[in-house]
């Protein structure tokens, strides 16, 4: 072997060479990144966890009527009232408030919200959780704590003239506990609580 081709074959790439590799390692991540992950992932989802993977819709009916992931605007007696909402509960314009805690505009908000849960609910205005006058991060929380639950027991077992031991067990029954014990706080899901009492009985039917 002489000196040129020991010299030929251990030259540097060019720099063509160099954007080709880098090019087919860059096809090579999105193939798998951007095609068989993603494919993997929601097959997976879809065999495991079925109804999570579709939105945790529910239905009635046979009519889809929400999803335990969002929460929605109840306003009748007879019903479990849920978190207010800066984004009108639409899941597509989720958002919370940027109010600082010293606007005044957050403050007369609280002080209009608890006025009207301290009316319907019959309780002193100190007595409200913090969930009944305050929107969530998202302004789609689905769930509310039980001590919210709590306060609206009276009304509700009264504007459906049921016992209130009958819906305070319902209440206790729809209590979630923290995952794996830890994680997160005890909460009831609105929705799923009202569709409860909606299957109690013949008042099955209200406007919400």
């Amino acid at each position: 072997m002489n000196h040129t081709q020991s010299v030929a074959r251990t030259s540097p790439a060019t720099p063509v060479a160099h954007w080709l590799q880098a090019l087919r390692g860059a096809l090579v991540l999105m193939v798998l990144c951007g095609g068989l992950y993603p494919l993997f992932t929601v097959a997976i989802g879809a065999a495991l966890f079925h109804v999570q993977s579709t939105g945790s819709l529910i239905e009635r009916d046979g009519q889809m009527i929400g999803s335990a992931l969002v929460g929605q605007p109840f306003s009748a007696p007879g019903y479990f009232h849920g978190r207010p909402s800066v984004a009108g509960y639409d899941p597509f314009a989720v958002s919370g408030s940027n109010l600082a805690p010293s606007n005044p505009t957050l403050r007369e908000r609280a002080s209009v919200s608890s006025s009207a849960v301290s009316a319907a609910n019959g309780v002193a205005p100190t007595a409200i959780p913090v969930d009944l006058v305050a929107a969530s991060g998202s302004g789609i929380d689905p769930h509310i704590s039980p001590a919210a639950a709590e306060i609206q027991i009276d009304r509700v077992a009264a504007a459906r003239g049921r016992p209130r031991s009958e819906v305070a067990a319902l209440v206790a029954a729809r209590v979630e506990r923290p995952v794996l014990g830890v994680l997160g706080q005890p909460r009831v899901n609105v929705l799923q609580l009202n569709l409860a009492l909606d299957a109690l009985g013949p008042e099955a039917g209200l406007t919400p």
